[in-house]
């Protein structure tokens, strides 16, 4: 009987999470993980495993669109609502910016082909150029908001890294001038998010409130999740208030945390708040029998379907959000 060989790697990487769990916490797992999924030998060796492409399949729709719509469909037929992700970010040069642009131009007028149920589109500038110039960046999503506008279609701008926060909302601001039907996503873990929110609210925004899945110093964002959670309640509050809604903001409350979700029934229940005043937002893959739970409740639930071959980074900070997920992904390595 030939004895079974366990990739190193893979032993390797759960004897370091396992120590940094043990050792430090969740936090600083969080961090390795975050860490990990902007290295690129990290890119390189992770990715090369055969088996990560499946374990990843789990997060991920697919690499073509085609594999987007499907799912879409697939969750459509669900009673859930979708919004679509071309994954990639940082791009390091203009003709990678217009290539994603196509692309996701193509997206938008797949969708409208497609007859497919409240589907909309959520974009990260760093795609699109934003690290490269902010005309850049500015240029290439007019031109998709123009192109979303013509389908009656919606375009959400994705929140990445807090040194790029003012450049996003500045881009945002700029854009909702001419475009009614574009999106931003603030950031609960942010210090700056609640002074962001207010603003937002007096402009009648259409916001998707996340906790936040970067690595970020503790003097731009709380360290402690117990903080982020409390501030997370706190914006949620805040953007169901009678001003906000009276102002046209439309909330998406984009969590898999229970206790976040059910502080914010517990709030609607109390206010009075319908059902289709707000939505809840989750990832593809993650906490389905909660997603169909919600929905079969009455509550309104889009699902972020991510698709394309950059999926790399996206995975990884999955795996930095839940340590269940890292170990789905390790014990999957090991088992073969």
């Amino acid at each position: 009987m030939t004895k079974k060989r366990f990739p190193l790697f893979p032993v390797l990487l759960l004897v370091v999470m396992a120590g940094a769990l043990y050792q430090f916490g969740e936090r600083w797992l969080r961090l390795l993980l975050i860490y990990l999924s902007q290295a690129g030998w990290a890119k390189q060796i992770i990715s090369s495993i055969p088996l990560t492409r499946q374990v990843a399949a789990r997060f991920v729709a697919g690499e073509t669109m085609d594999d987007a719509i499907t799912a879409a469909q697939a969750l459509n037929s669900q009673g859930m609502r979708v919004t679509m992700d071309l994954l990639g970010e940082h791009v390091a040069n203009p003709d990678e910016a217009v290539a994603a642009r196509n692309e996701i131009g193509r997206l938008l007028e797949r969708i409208a082909r497609s007859d497919l149920f409240d589907t909309n589109v959520s974009v990260k500038l760093s795609q699109l150029g934003m690290r490269i110039s902010e005309e850049l960046a500015l240029e290439n999503m007019r031109e998709l908001l123009g192109c979303a506008q013509q389908l009656n279609n919606r375009i959400r701008i994705d929140m990445e890294e807090s040194e790029v926060t003012d450049m996003t909302l500045r881009i945002y601001r700029r854009l909702r001038a001419e475009f009614p039907n574009v999106g931003i996503v603030i950031q609960a873990y942010l210090f700056r998010s609640e002074a962001d929110v207010r603003q937002l609210i007096a402009e009648g925004a259409w916001v998707r409130l996340c906790k936040g899945a970067y690595a970020e110093p503790p003097d731009v964002a709380f360290p402690d999740k117990a903080d982020t959670d409390a501030n997370f309640v706190k914006l949620t509050r805040m953007m169901l208030s009678p001003e906000a809604r009276a102002n046209g903001v439309y909330l998406a409350v984009a969590t898999h945390d229970e206790k976040m979700i059910n502080a914010t029934l517990d709030y609607v229940r109390e206010q009075g708040i319908s059902p289709d005043a707000f939505e809840f937002q989750m990832l593809y893959g993650i906490r389905r029998e909660l997603q169909e739970s919600l929905v079969a409740q009455g509550y309104r639930v889009r699902v972020y379907v991510p698709y394309g071959t950059a999926w790399y980074a996206y995975f990884v900070r999955r795996l930095a959000e839940r340590p269940a997920n890292v170990w789905f992904f390790v014990s999957n390595l090991v088992k073969r």
